[in-house]
């Protein structure tokens, strides 16, 4: 019998050999079935060159598709929004519309919209496949726009990564930005901002991978673009396409690959912008019973077991790649799409979960075919899934039973850091919990740890900064006001970051500031804050200011991504555990070619601890205690540490070091020698 490879390496799985069995069926009678033979899915993921507003040779041609709608018209500012029968679609086949314009019957800039009618009714609408939608200043209403500049800007073509990327050597180091809160000031900034203001920084510091959320277009800037409404328009508020193009063209100079936060989970269900009644019948692409509106997120949820969704969101993917040169995706929304109570409430303690009748298989079948789509035109594009709910082989390839992402999200991490920040005090800290919950995973499927994301770090929550420091964040961290509290919380703040990355399973991920600790939570201009952008920023000169201690944080930060960025470590491999003393509070274990040594005592100080070694040399490559990176400098640096024989303890080796209490060290092998 043919085994599914994820099944040859987790035997837990036996029981639902059949299930994973007939999904690997539904998936390939799902190709068969949409795509013809001789034909591939990128040729089948073409909606965005055929429907939408595309320039031809001797005029526009527009391409509408709207089934239940009895007339279609073009209106805008070309005509002073009038409905015309200059303007009216032909209906050229069973819901699909066509029309046909002289060059000169609209131009760059203009805005527009669709009248559409349909039995009962009538109104405006966005078209579907708009690639420019903007906001009218004053009616607040959105438009699509004509964006046909005389010389667009270029596309970069997608990274190709070196073989580092497909064989598990080399780990995805993660920006997650936002661009319209990158800037120092209360406002909403820009991609040309962003690229010359903070790629530098993102360049510094080493990161590999820039992620950038809130690109499609969203009518409310504070649901931080994950109510999308126009699925295939770059969000003007952050300026043109041709100036996304031109930030990840500059990113890719510097060898950093860009992917984009895609939000396939659900829609927006405002009308007039979104696509939930855009021929006046709800079924075009949701559900239509109770599963239409989504409980916790008031948005509308996509029918992935009709073509139509796939066809749509395929070619939104292949769109986002094509024109703008992504390389890959972080899909949203994953465990709401999975599961038809969209995991909410719920504990996945037991493979049966999995498995069972609360399985949205369509969403399953859809996610497969986009991994599938995705590589077969970008070979070495990165996607990553986030879920919580840990489905077993989400990051597996398709033909191996799994769903083809590269990586998912470790999102238990930033949960066990917080629960143990609150609720447990440091002298209980247990090294052996903490090993165990940073490398819990599926040894045989890539993820992404982190320690905090965006999550943590907008209103309602706190960072772990805030965690560890509160109130005295704004009082204590000059340089000229000592503070044992600031002193705890920049060493626990360095020595969590170290120990969630160097336990990474693939990959690691920062959101923008929080490697200084940025010291405000985010929170969007609305009613209850009056409207201000106060908290919708960042406050990039604390990190420059000589006088404080946020530099500090950054330094070390830079130094942690550049050493993980330069050496390649088994993503795969799991750290190998040395020692987990939970009375003195010791951990160390070795992730080749590094050895990592952490006591997080609050009081002790350890002298000649003996750590078990290989028979060789060892150097210090990083240390959290430095001065430069706000450390009391209690470690010599300069001192090369010789293992020497266990003798009567055991057979082996050790070298003996200094621990300062809450310290974190990488140690690197210099060169392995025969020792007697």
């Amino acid at each position: 019998m043919n085994i599914p490879g994820i099944i040859q390496r987790d035997s837990y799985l036996t029981p639902f050999l059949h299930q994973i069995k007939a999904r690997m069926q539904r998936i390939d009678e799902k190709i068969t079935k949409l795509i013809p033979p001789g034909q591939t899915l990128s040729s089948f993921a073409n909606g965005h060159h055929y429907f939408g507003l595309h320039k031809a040779q001797d005029g526009w041609i527009m391409h509408e598709w709207a089934p239940n709608a009895t007339s279609i018209y073009l209106t805008g500012s070309f005509n002073n929004w009038k409905i015309e029968p200059k303007y009216q679609f032909v209906e050229i086949q069973s819901g699909q519309w066509e029309l046909a314009m002289k060059i000169d019957d609209i131009h760059h800039l203009d805005e527009y919209k669709l009248w559409i009618s349909w039995t009962g009714g009538a109104d405006y609408r966005i078209p579907l496949y708009a690639n420019r939608v903007v906001q009218d200043g004053q009616t607040k209403l959105f438009n699509a726009q004509v964006w046909e500049p005389d010389q667009p800007q270029k596309v970069s073509q997608p990274l190709i990564r070196s073989t580092k990327g497909k064989s598990g050597l080399s780990a995805a180091l993660i920006y997650e930005a936002h661009t319209g809160m990158s800037s120092e000031a209360g406002k909403v900034s820009t991609f040309d901002e962003f690229r010359t203001e903070v790629l530098p920084r993102i360049i510094k510091l080493g990161y590999n991978t820039l992620q950038l959320m809130a690109i499609q277009e969203h009518p409310y800037y504070g649901s931080f673009g994950y109510h999308v409404s126009n699925f295939f328009a770059v969000s003007s508020r952050f300026g043109t396409p041709d100036d996304l193009k031109l930030l990840i063209g500059e990113a890719h100079k510097s060898g950093i690959e860009v992917i984009m936060d895609i939000v396939h989970s659900h829609a927006v269900k405002n009308i007039l912008e979104g696509p939930g009644l855009f021929d006046g019948t709800p079924g075009m692409l949701f559900h239509t019973d109770h599963r239409r509106e989504h409980p916790a997120w008031d948005s509308l949820c996509f029918d992935y077991g009709k073509n139509e969704t796939i066809h749509f969101l395929l070619s939104n993917c292949k769109y986002w790649i094509e024109e703008f040169g992504f390389d890959g995706f972080r899909f949203d929304g994953v465990t709401s799409m999975l599961y038809f109570d969209h995991g909410l409430g719920r504990d996945f303690t037991s493979y049966d979960a999995y498995f069972n009748n609360g399985v949205d298989e369509d969403a399953l079948v859809y996610l497969a075919l986009a991994n599938k789509l995705i590589h077969e035109l970008h070979p070495s594009a990165i996607t990553i899934a986030e879920d919580m709910s840990g489905l077993p082989g989400i990051a597996s390839p398709v033909e191996d039973g799994g769903l083809g992402f590269d990586y998912r999200l470790s999102m238990g991490i930033p949960d066990f850091w917080i629960k143990t920040l609150k609720e447990i005090p440091d002298e209980q800290w247990k090294m052996s919990r903490i090993f165990y919950e940073l490398t819990n995973r599926r040894h045989d499927e890539k993820t992404i740890s982190y320690a905090e994301s965006h999550d943590q770090a907008l209103v309602g929550d706190k960072t772990i900064i805030f965690r560890l420091a509160d109130k005295e964040m704004y009082t204590h961290m000059s340089k000229s006001t000592p503070s044992l509290i600031i002193d705890r919380a920049l060493s626990l703040h360095k020595i969590i970051r170290l120990l969630t990355l160097s336990t990474h399973g693939g990959g690691y991920l920062n959101f923008m500031g929080n490697e200084f600790g940025h010291p405000e939570w985010i929170d969007f201009p609305r009613e209850g804050n009056n409207w201000t952008y106060q908290y919708a920023r960042r406050q990039w000169h604390l990190a420059e200011d000589p006088q404080l201690r946020y530099g500090g944080l950054e330094h070390f930060d830079e130094a942690m991504i550049h050493l993980f960025n330069k050496d390649e470590l088994s993503v795969l491999e799991k750290p190998r555990l040395i020692i987990a003393n939970d009375s003195d509070q010791v951990l160390a274990f070795v992730r080749e070619p590094f050895l990592f040594v952490f006591n997080l005592n609050p009081s002790k100080s350890f002298t000649n601890y003996g750590i078990a070694s290989d028979a060789a040399e060892y150097k210090i490559v990083l240390n959290s205690d430095n001065p430069s990176y706000e450390g009391f400098g209690r470690i010599d640096e300069q001192v090369e540490y010789l293992a020497e024989p266990l003798g009567k303890i055991g057979s082996g080796f050790q070298i003996r070091l200094y621990l300062p209490s809450r310290v974190g060290l990488a140690l690197r092998k210099i060169v392995t020698k025969s020792i007697r």
